[in-house]
């Protein structure tokens, strides 16, 4: 089975994978997997809290994906190495928690999953670059040429597209011009959304679940397990 979540902001939103409120686990196996959709934030200070939540969410019975959002330590995660999971280039956190890497196209379970992290952090300016902000929240310019490229590969085709931010004609029809600004990224996926064929597309960020429209869908601390025509809530805060 194949679970989407929102942020876990480290240990402030990580309660949601308790066996109280998430019960599925009992019956769920490595080949299970719970993706997460930016805002990951347990590597942050390396404090011994953190490891701890870490090795709690290691010894869940699923395995963990997460792509970056904007409240990452990217100091941090730039230190692992690159390897390769399932084609693609992961940093490997622990043995079942892997961060996707911006710009991979990879298939689970007969699906197509299109994934690509990072936001702009609308509060920087009440932030300290290199302690609780960073460069590079923003993709690259080579991080979204290998996006275009790796879609290119399957024809613009894919099922599932994995973000942290949405497309900004989205973003503002959503939120106006108040809180989040238009980037480059947001852009890149206005141009991402208008080519590609796909059937679902989640983003974090937004600390909302709901959707967007037919297509596009935020989601926080909801669980959602992917089905073979669409998918299920099941878990949502007071469920």
């Amino acid at each position: 089975m194949i679970f989407i979540t929102g942020d876990i902001h480290g240990d402030y939103d990580i309660h949601k994978f308790s066996a109280r409120c998430f019960r599925m686990q009992k019956d769920l196996t490595r080949n299970d997997y719970m993706i997460i959709c930016g805002d990951f934030g347990l590597l942050w200070d390396g404090s011994k809290s953190e490891k701890w939540w870490l090795n709690w969410l290691e010894n869940k019975p699923w395995t963990t994906l997460w792509i970056d959002g904007n409240h990452e330590n990217f100091d941090m995660l730039e230190a692992y190495p690159v390897t390769e999971w399932n084609g693609v280039q992961v940093h490997r956190i622990t043995e079942h928690i892997i961060h996707i890497c911006r710009g991979s196209v990879f298939e689970l379970e007969g699906k197509r999953f299109f994934a690509f992290g990072g936001a702009e952090s609308h509060d920087k300016a009440f932030r300290q670059w290199g302690v609780s902000v960073w460069k590079h929240e923003m993709p690259s310019f080579a991080e979204m040429k290998k996006g275009r490229r790796a879609l290119e590969a399957v024809d613009w085709k894919t099922d599932i597209v994995i973000t942290h931010s949405l497309p900004q004609h989205l973003q503002l029809a959503m939120f106006g011009w108040e809180m989040y600004n238009r980037n480059e990224l947001t852009d890149y996926f206005d141009e991402i959304d208008e080519k590609l064929n796909f059937k679902f597309w989640f983003s974090g960020h937004y600390h909302l679940s709901m959707p967007v429209d037919k297509k596009h869908f935020l989601v926080y601390n909801d669980i959602l397990l992917l089905t073979e025509n669409g998918f299920v809530c099941v878990y949502m805060p007071g469920m």
